[in-house]
């Protein structure tokens, strides 16, 4: 069984970390093709979809998941199948709802967005929203598909697909982008409505390739009801009922980052517009919530996914009352995070001017965003690793209360700083919003856990010690490499970060290995990993 966790835990790791690199690096040609009011236009469209599509899903893979492992543990395979088929019906029905609302609700999105003296029509807007909206229909059926595969203790269903469906999204993105602009000669709005659709188009493979393992594997599932024992006969009411008790912690959680965008979405433009500068608001729009954000989760999708591995551990721990080790797992938890995000943002903001050349063109305001945005990363990672500790000492009730307050700053402040300071506003909007957010968490954690933050405050200001020393040493070599090499120009600029990041990396992790943090942290993987490393040398 441990064997099997552990592949199943690789499968889908490495299923994540592919998505995610892909997700990543498509933004690079895509820019090129579309250029920053394209990229805008692709954001108006994608912020509302990732809500509704995390309202209409979120939380259901884990949810149906959980349920099934449950039953069948209890050797009561029916009830998970039951599950599974009346899921199919109510899934095919929410997205329908959710695609019908998203779909007819775009105009007045479009229109509360977008105010008359901007460029980009309510028109242009509508027309893309309208476009991903076709994706609602086809994703919570997947969802739900992967969350009964991943019931039964098996990832690669889940894995193939969701890699199947960011490959096929991707190539439909940048290949309808392009032929549309550069082979039919048609309008920029077309060819990202195009771009849009590409959600459905990729939620289309990834649902092929779960059904291609539903058809091979239906002989297996349909011998285990074969063995069912019958004793239990639970109604669709009680299971329901039971599924949104598991799905709701993950729902607010999924929504935090789309719901912080949505409230810019929501105010930027129209305030970037009342205070004179409507010729630029929608490619500052695009560089705060597409370009610069894409960058800026990075470093934390890598520090979360570490970090997050904790959480089942914690869980355990609270539940039996295990005192030390509760504290030592949440010490981890805390210490990794900070170890793994604070050197990232550091070095993303250092060096924000060459990577957002490299990543799209030469832009001051790109680069001044960044460098804000980059050390938010560090809030982002907090928020969504204090609400899963939260979750692990059954106080998830606090997460929608902290979450609540973030967005009531959010929204009371958002206004009044992008007047005040422009896009870099927004950006100090969020992290007062975050901030709070987590430090409604930690107090939580602190008062329901017991637990006491004094050696991570100790570890902590080490971290920073070393990280500062790091910058420092990436700081003075990126001052000497711009006397004879531009971050303005592509190739100069990859050269600047990849000498600097190297510079910045032995530095830190030097230092790590020197005074022992890093052993202290990761204990006997980093042994293991040498051995390895000096094996293959």
């Amino acid at each position: 069984m441990s064997s099997k966790l552990l592949r199943g835990t690789f499968i889908m790791t490495l299923a994540t970390i592919i998505s995610k690199v892909l997700g990543l690096f498509y933004v690079i040609p895509f820019y090129h093709i579309v250029g920053e009011e394209g990229n805008a236009l692709y954001s108006f469209a994608y912020i509302p979809y990732t809500i509704f599509i995390s309202l209409a899903t979120a939380g259901i893979p884990a949810a149906v998941s959980k349920f099934i492992s449950k039953y069948n543990a209890l050797e009561e395979y029916a009830v998970g199948r039951k599950l599974f088929k009346s899921g199919l019906v109510v899934m095919l029905c929410t997205g329908t709802l959710s695609f019908l609302f998203l779909y007819f609700l775009a105009p007045s999105l479009a229109d509360f967005i977008i105010p008359d003296n901007v460029d980009t029509s309510v028109k242009d807007v509508t027309t893309v929203i309208r476009a991903v909206s076709f994706a609602l229909i086809v994703v919570p059926i997947m969802s739900l598909i992967r969350g009964f595969f991943q019931g039964h203790q098996s990832m690669g269903p889940s894995a193939l697909s969701q890699v199947i469906e960011q490959i096929v999204r991707i190539v439909f993105v940048l290949a309808g982008a392009f032929i549309v602009l550069y082979i039919m000669k048609g309008s920029l709005v077309q060819a990202v409505s195009v771009a849009t659709f590409a959600a459905c188009i990729g939620a289309i493979g990834g649902l092929a390739a779960l059904l291609w393992y539903w058809y091979k594997r239906k002989p297996y599932l349909d011998g285990l009801l074969l063995n069912d024992k019958g004793t239990m006969d639970i109604s669709l009411k009680e299971m329901y009922k039971e599924i949104i008790v598991y799905a709701a912690p993950f729902i607010f959680v999924g929504l935090s980052g789309s719901l912080f965008q949505f409230i810019d979405q929501l105010t930027f433009i129209k305030t970037m517009a009342k205070i004179g500068l409507e010729d630029v608001a929608v490619s500052s729009f695009a560089v705060l919530n597409f370009q610069t954000h894409k960058l800026v989760i990075i470093p934390v999708s890598l520090a979360t996914a570490f970090s997050l591995t904790l959480v089942p551990s914690i869980t355990k721990a609270f539940v039996e009352s295990d005192r030390t080790n509760l504290n030592h797992q949440l010490n981890q938890a805390f210490q990794v995070l900070l170890f793994l995000t604070l050197p990232a943002v550091v070095g993303l903001s250092l060096l924000a001017e060459p990577i957002f050349t490299l990543f799209y063109d030469h832009n001051e305001l790109g680069t001044e965003v960044l460098r804000t945005y980059a050390p938010v990363a560090i809030l982002f990672a907090y928020f969504l690793v204090t609400a899963a500790i939260l979750q692990g000492i059954n106080e998830q009730r606090f997460t929608v209360l902290s979450l609540l307050v973030g967005l009531l700053l959010k929204l009371s402040l958002n206004i009044p700083l992008i007047k005040l300071m422009e896009t870099q506003g927004a950006v100090v909007a969020t992290a007062i919003g975050y901030s709070a957010a987590i430090l409604i968490n930690l107090f939580v954690i602190k008062t329901y856990a017991k637990y006491p933050f004094r050696l991570v405050l100790r570890r902590g200001i080490l971290i920073v010690i070393f990280t500062a020393l790091m910058f420092a040493g990436a700081g003075i070599t990126y001052k000497l490499l711009t006397l004879f090499l531009s971050p303005a120009a592509n190739l100069q600029a990859f050269i600047i970060v990849v000498i600097c990041a190297a510079v910045g990396a032995g530095i830190y992790f030097y230092l790590s290995f020197k005074t022992k943090l890093v052993y202290f942290l990761f204990g006997q993987k980093v042994d293991r990993l040498l051995k390895k490393v000096r094996l293959r040398g």
